[in-house]
Parts: C-alpha cells; structure tokens; sequence
C-alpha cells in the first residue's frame, strides 16, 4: 500500500471558491484533478487548483 500524506485542495467550482481535504500520494495537481473529479459531477467546471500540505 502507498503511503499517503494529507493534503488540502484549493479550487474553484463553476467560478466558486472551494476547498477539499484529500489523502494523496505526491500532492500532484493532476493527482488533485483525479480526486476533485472523483467528489464532482462531469458537468461541473472544476479550474484554478493548488494544493499544499495540511497543518
């Protein structure tokens, strides 16, 4: 099993600013795009992601 780390995930959702907390391996942005299209529909427009370590 790969080992995790948690990481929190800032995006807009259809031009509205969110965040999400998510286990991932390398803190990638497309790492983050599999997630965030994991929680969201296909017809949300999911853009202007950054991700950073949890505190």
């Amino acid at each position: 099993m790969a080992q995790t780390t948690k990481y929190v995930i800032k995006y807009k959702l259809n031009g509205e600013r969110r965040f999400e907390f998510a286990q991932l391996e390398n803190g990638t942005p497309e790492e983050a795009r599999a997630a965030l299209d994991a929680i969201h529909g296909q017809d949300d427009v999911i853009s202007e992601i950054s991700v950073s370590k949890a505190l």
